[in-house]
């Protein structure tokens, strides 16, 4: 490259970085003058979990950095004026700015980092999953619930958890089939851990709004680990949903090889390696019987005792060595 090319680069770059500053200031001036609470603590605690794990996965901070100047410039999408809004109102979309960034930078992080955000799999950890949604289940209370959609839904969650443990608790051969079985369910499971902890986490309120100190903490570290999450439940999300067609796609030739790609990407994260039996029945034991006390003595509520025990799992899948 030439150095007057070089120096064109450079001074486009300068350029945009003048626009960009200068957009933020505007927006800032203008949170910090409005009559609304725009950016709260929970918000931001929220963001700085984000930006953690996004620093954390990369091995460049300029790529950091690039995905966040895309994702600020694409949340400014937001400004425009919505459908059928008759009375455009700048506050308004200035109070959802902060949200559609965030959710632009965690999507472009996942995106961008998929290899790195996708969590290797093996029988071990979805069997932790499994014993996990099923004392889900019974804490919620699910069996009291009496209408189809719940009788169905626990047969299909009955059916891949079989499947499970089926495979953990013996030698059968991890077929491509079977893998790409066990990984949707890992998906699914993930989803619906996701769905709970972020409804109960909301559910906190703002960290301004607590009473004393230890619980401002408590809620700002649940904010936090939200944040460091919110990368990996997107790429659960994506690799879940991927297999939905969209609008007039589903004999369109682009979505099968998309599928076909999806596909290939839930086989190869899942491990064809297989567990020890013996290992596979301690760890049933050790996860059982912490859920199992939890939910007789309710030590801690239900979805911060599941994120303890995947919180335990590099322990427990130690004691699941891989069978050669």
């Amino acid at each position: 490259m030439s150095k007057y090319a070089q120096r064109n680069i450079d001074f486009l770059a300068i350029i945009i970085g003048l626009v960009i500053v200068s957009l933020l200031s505007f927006l800032f001036y203008k949170i910090s003058v409005s009559e609304h609470k725009i950016l709260s603590i929970s918000f931001i605690a929220l963001l700085l979990g984000v930006l953690f794990e996004s620093f954390r996965i990369t091995d460049n901070w300029k790529t950091v950095i690039y995905i966040f100047i895309g994702s600020l410039l694409l949340s400014l999408f937001c400004f425009l004026p919505y459908k059928h809004e008759s009375n455009y109102l700048f506050e308004n979309h200035l109070e959802n700015w902060p949200y559609y960034f965030l959710v632009f930078f965690a999507v472009g992080s996942s995106v961008f980092h998929n290899e790195k955000t996708t969590i290797k799999l093996t029988e071990g950890l979805t069997l932790i999953q499994t014993i996990s949604i099923i004392y889900w289940l019974l804490d919620y209370g699910v069996y009291n619930i009496d209408n189809w959609i719940t009788k169905i839904s626990l047969i299909i969650i009955f059916i891949f958890s079989f499947l499970s443990d089926f495979h953990s608790l013996s030698y059968h051969i991890l077929t491509r089939t079977t893998r790409l079985i066990l990984s949707i369910w890992s998906s699914i499971i993930m989803l619906l851990f996701a769905i709970d902890n972020i409804y109960r986490v909301f559910n906190y309120g703002d960290i301004e709004n607590s009473k004393y100190f230890s619980q401002s903490f408590y809620i700002g570290i649940q904010y936090f680990l939200l944040g460091v999450s919110s990368i990996y439940i997107i790429q659960n999300t994506i690799m879940l949903f991927g297999f939905l067609p969209g609008k007039q796609t589903f004999f369109n030739s682009q979505y099968f090889k998309e599928l076909r790609e999806l596909k290939k990407e839930h086989i190869e994260r899942y491990s064809d390696k297989q567990v020890n039996v013996f290992h596979s029945i301690i760890c049933i034991l050790l996860t059982g019987t912490f859920y199992f006390l939890n939910y007789k003595f309710q030590y801690f509520p239900r979805h911060t005792s599941i994120w303890i025990g995947f919180i335990l799992f590099p322990f427990l899948l130690k004691l699941t060595s891989l069978r050669q």
